[in-house]
């Protein structure tokens, strides 16, 4: 195992959802032995860094988020001798492990919500937040406030049987634990450092926005939806106390290992204010993942879209890398991505199942060259893209799904409307199971799979048939990555300068790094037809690209549909 300092900076993620990964077990469900079969085709592949969604127990209320007991595995995935046995084996394969570390809440069913339920002077009771509810006018019970969680509800649910309501932003059966309770915290530090001591390399924090809320509980005064309520993030994310339980955080588990932490920040925080998490000298933790990257084609909150007028707006998505950039180049570590398991596949966002080969090809090449640490979201190296669901109900796998279904029938909204709306932009998609071989459920199990498996594994969209086809997608990625990895190539990157070409082009997305008189330039066309694209630069080598040949005439580039380069220049 390499254990240079800040190992992180030359890793390639790879991000496992174990429910959808690999069954061993005969059970139709994801699991570790899963995973253990399948650490040599990941270090074949050349990544190093695995984060590995939740495998905490939990009765999947939100797929593994809603943690029932943060030191036993999941019964459904495996025993803790199996995470071990994980351990162990990806190291000697010189690949760590990340692990997804919940931190903003537990499952209703956790031992210390049951207490908190059951005795109101429990020292339980104070992990969380329970307030007495409101009674109106005609003496209804109302929640003590107006706020709105992210599934489309109050983000107060009534205990049975008492004016008590409980907060919790996600689902009502993931109440919010209270980090203002300095006992708490020290509960949560005991359980990082039992992983840590074990061996995991580091945490993927959860929801780590939203540890501290204001604690004035007063209404938000925000415009409310048709409900009365107000989803009003100011509320609960990235306030300043959080900051203080960072640092705190790193002070007593974090600065006392050679570990990873990479905190989920959302969409509500400017680069500038993610220094405030990742500062290389001030921060409490190495590197922030944000959202703004991921919804650059206008499906997010889309309803009212039809499939036509969703399109990658690249001029804002290159800004949008371009600022986080020019922030925290020189001063924070930063992580790369396209999507994760809380997104809809990027080759049905940003690419084209048209263009699969190409546009799989071309997002891969984009992402892995620039500034940072890449993370591949698991089947995105074989072209996996969203499955064509048929009703409103399909997606209920999904516990935030079946409440916005809930609530756009009521707004109005036909099945049709709703079902188009979701096959482009719910997270289940990225949830179907890995696509190993032309077998059935896709080699992913021997019997039907929790989940339904994407059909296009028999037309060729699975590993073992493009490990045979040596133009295919996995065998591109393969030798990206490997090229990623080169000391000479990295080098320009990590230390070079970053300059995106022409960043008004509506079409291509091109950049360019230069050090000590070295430059590399990535070109890539992000639409279903030809573009054009001015290049003065003479080209010394090809060292990536999707197509056989190369249209250069009188300094442009005639770009094919999702065609790409990586060039020496």
């Amino acid at each position: 195992m390499n254990n240079n300092k800040n190992w992180w900076r030359d890793s390639i993620g790879y991000i496992i959802y174990p429910e959808s990964f690999k069954d061993s077990n005969g059970d139709g469900i994801g699991d570790i032995q899963g995973i253990i079969s399948k650490l040599d085709y990941l270090h074949d592949l050349g990544v190093n860094l695995l984060w590995i969604c939740p495998l905490f127990d939990s009765p999947m209320d939100d797929n593994g988020y809603d943690v029932s007991d943060y030191y036993r595995i999941n019964p459904r995935f495996g025993t803790n001798e199996d995470f071990k046995t994980l351990l162990e084996e990806a190291h000697r394969r010189d690949i760590r492990i990340l692990i997804d570390f919940v931190l903003n809440h537990t499952s209703d069913e956790h031992p210390w919500f049951q207490m908190a339920l059951r005795n109101e002077n429990s020292k339980e009771r104070g992990y969380y937040f329970f307030r007495k509810g409101k009674r109106d006018e005609n003496g209804e019970l109302l929640p003590p406030n107006n706020w709105k969680g992210f599934f489309a509800t109050s983000a107060w649910k009534q205990v049975e049987g008492s004016d008590d309501f409980y907060l919790h932003i996600f689902s009502e059966k993931m109440p919010d634990v209270n980090w203002g309770n300095p006992e708490l915290r020290e509960r949560y530090y005991e359980i990082a450092r039992f992983y840590l001591d074990m061996g995991v390399d580091g945490f993927r924090l959860d929801a780590l926005a939203h540890l501290a809320k204001d604690l004035s509980f007063s209404d938000s005064d925000k415009e409310a939806d048709a409900s009365g309520l107000v989803l009003d993030t100011d509320k609960f994310s990235n306030r300043p106390e959080l900051f203080a339980y960072l640092a705190e955080f790193k002070e007593k588990v974090f600065s006392h290992y050679d570990c990873l932490t990479v905190g989920e920040v959302g969409g509500e925080i400017s680069p500038q204010n993610s220094l405030l998490f990742s500062d290389r000298e001030k921060g409490s933790i190495n590197m922030v993942f944000n959202f703004d990257t991921v919804w650059d084609n206008g499906a997010y909150g889309s309803i009212d879209k039809t499939d036509e007028e969703i399109r990658t707006n690249l001029i804002e998505l290159k800004q949008n890398f371009k600022k986080w950039y020019d922030v925290c180049h020189e001063h924070a570590d930063m992580p790369l991505y396209w999507c994760n398991h809380d997104h809809p596949r990027v080759l049905s966002q940003y690419g084209d199942v048209r263009f699969r080969n190409e546009s799989a090809k071309m997002l891969l090449t984009t992402l892995l060259f620039m500034y940072g640490t890449p993370f591949i979201y698991n089947g995105d190296e074989i072209g996996m893209s969203n499955v064509r669901w048929e009703k409103p109900e399909d997606f209920y796998g999904d516990v935030g799904n079946k409440n916005s279904v809930k609530y756009w029938r009521r707004q109005g909204y036909s099945e049709e409307e709703i079902v188009r709306f979701l096959n482009r932009s719910s997270r289940i998609n990225a949830r179907t199971p890995f696509q190993w071989e032309n077998a059935p459920y896709a080699g992913f199990s021997n019997v039907e799979p929790f989940e339904r498996v994407n059909d296009n594994y028999k037309e060729g969209v699975n590993a073992l048939d493009e490990m045979n086809d040596p133009w295919s997608i996995i065998n591109f990625s393969q030798y990206a990555i490997y090229k990623r990895r080169l000391p000479e190539i990295k080098e320009i990157i990590d230390k070079g300068s970053w300059d995106i070409l022409d960043i008004r082009h509506p079409d291509v997305f091109a950049y360019m790094h230069e050090y000590n008189g070295q430059r590399l330039i990535v070109v890539s066309n992000f639409r279903p037809y030809n573009v054009f694209f001015s290049f003065y630069y003479r080209i010394h080598d090809v060292i990536l690209h999707n197509y056989d040949n190369v249209l250069l005439d009188d300094h442009v580039f005639t770009l094919r549909p999702f065609e790409c380069f990586l060039l020496k220049v």
